[in-house]
């Protein structure tokens, strides 16, 4: 591996890495760019703004602002015209997004202003790189949230059920990317098809190796087990990691999250007594205990809402100095070895 452009696309922003083999991680390219699903929904808040109608195309990408925005632009009286591939970001079902009062088309109506929808932006990324002299490497990974689709369940009870199905097939860390996507993850699929040879993973499973590439954090996991908390813009995901098994986990919505709760879950999660239905009833996506209770080694808090709990009680990982290239340093390190 040459060269690999990791992309990890979040709700608030896209993290975005060039690594070059050879090259000190320090000098290699970095970006914070905000999120595709941001760029998207001011698209369309500008164009509610003008009074125009929206015709959506593209991909299905993430929700989020994009679909608040949608929703938005329906509320003020607005019309929205979407293709089927692109009317998927706002539900699975296509019979709910109809009776939202979106038209399904493959046409753009002569009005209408045309949005593309896309998690991946490579016409976009192609030039910037070509702004300071780099070309789009061959290779190329991205991480995005994918909750699975899901038409007739709660996307947020069917997403942890995948949870459920890697810890059942044995939760170790190489299967958190994959080269052949499954037909179940329907943003992974829309990138695939955009770039057919691209490692794809779930955001939280990124963080989670990358937080592993922190020197600490590894040598941590090597001799014990380590409890790793990622506390992103929108979804909050802890994991008991040791070696390369996951031990234990839950995922939550970080809007719900206070440092008190973060704490009390984290401990509850090692003593093994935090519950599955008590994290779903508090409106997140859910819990798999460990099978006993643990003692974690180091406790490890990321991600861009990590200012929840104080640096002085946790260990704050940032590889090379970088947190918010978390996702990207989990790309790097499954490219390695999947």
């Amino acid at each position: 591996m040459d060269s690999l452009l990791a992309i990890d696309v979040g709700g608030g922003t896209q993290d975005i890495l060039l690594y070059e083999q050879g090259k000190p991680l320090e000098n290699c390219l970095q970006l914070v760019l905000p999120a595709p699903t941001v760029l998207v929904g001011r698209k369309i808040n500008l164009a509610t703004s003008q009074g125009k109608a929206i015709f959506l195309f593209g991909r299905t990408m993430g929700g989020g602002s994009s679909t608040k925005a949608i929703k938005e632009h329906l509320a003020a009286g607005f019309p929205v015209y979407a293709t089927t591939e692109s009317a998927l970001t706002i539900h699975d079902n296509l019979q709910k997004v109809q009776e939202m009062g979106v038209i399904l088309t493959a046409d753009k109506p002569e009005e209408a202003e045309a949005v593309r929808l896309a998690d991946l932006d490579l016409l976009m990324l192609e030039q910037i790189l070509a702004k300071v002299g780099y070309t789009l490497p061959a290779g190329i990974a991205v991480a995005v949230q994918d909750h699975g689709y899901s038409p007739c369940q709660s996307n947020r009870v069917f997403r942890f059920g995948l949870w459920e199905k890697f810890m059942s097939d044995g939760g170790k860390l190489p299967a958190l990317a994959y080269r052949t996507v499954p037909a179940v993850f329907t943003r992974m699929q829309a990138i695939k098809q955009d770039v057919p040879d691209a490692l794809l993973m779930d955001t939280c499973g990124a963080a989670l190796l990358g937080s592993l590439s922190d020197s600490v954090v590894k040598e941590a996991a090597q001799k014990g087990i380590v409890a790793v908390l990622n506390l992103g813009n929108q979804h909050s995901f802890a994991a008991l990691v040791h070696q390369d098994h996951v031990l234990g986990l839950f995922e939550h919505h970080t809007a719900k999250m206070t440092a008190e709760k973060a704490r009390e879950y984290l401990e509850r999660l090692c003593r093994a007594t935090l519950t599955n239905q008590e994290v779903q009833d508090d409106g997140g996506h859910g819990c798999i205990p460990p099978v006993k209770p643990v003692r974690a080694e180091l406790i490890v808090v990321t991600g861009p809402r990590r200012a929840l709990l104080s640096a002085g009680d946790y260990y704050f990982a940032a590889p090379q100095g970088n947190m918010m290239l978390m996702g990207c340093f989990g790309l790097i390190a499954a490219a390695q070895i999947v």
